[in-house]
């Protein structure tokens, strides 16, 4: 019986050290790595990679969605993270409409991919509500249970 081997490879070419130290860091390098013409067009989620001292590994595009909502497989974002030997994540997503409280359903991914991260000891250090003028930290506001 035949059956597909699973190759996994990994190479990390990241010369450059960034740290992220704060919310203020991760939006940083979120808004260098977002579309500022699709910004307020479409909603999507992008994953920040950290390793144990929390310097980043890389920048996982998850997914791209409609004006109000994209798909976040939580799945997903644990294999790349896996895949990336990370030893903590940062979500980030954008709400084209420009307001950046956190909806009802922001706040319950969270719970679920906090709770997700727990079984194989993955930190979701924060999630960030972004928008062209600034963004909104769960950790800052005391939301990231």
């Amino acid at each position: 019986m035949k059956v597909s081997e699973i190759c996994v490879s990994y190479s990390n070419e990241n010369k450059g050290k960034v740290k992220i130290t704060n919310s203020k860091d991760a939006y940083k390098i979120g808004m260098e790595h977002w579309n500022l013409d699709t910004i307020e067009l479409q909603e999507e989620t992008k994953v920040l990679l950290l390793n144990r001292a929390n310097i980043v590994i890389g920048i996982f595009s998850l997914s791209k969605g409609g004006i109000t909502s994209c798909v976040v497989d939580i799945k997903l974002i644990l294999s790349v993270a896996l895949k990336a030997i990370a030893n903590g994540i940062i979500m980030i997503h954008n709400h084209p409409s420009g307001n950046l409280k956190p909806s009802q359903s922001d706040l319950d991914l969270t719970s679920k991919l906090i709770n997700a991260c727990k079984t194989v000891e993955l930190s979701l250090l924060d999630h960030l509500i972004i928008t062209k003028e600034g963004y909104y930290s769960l950790v800052d506001n005391g939301e990231l249970l």
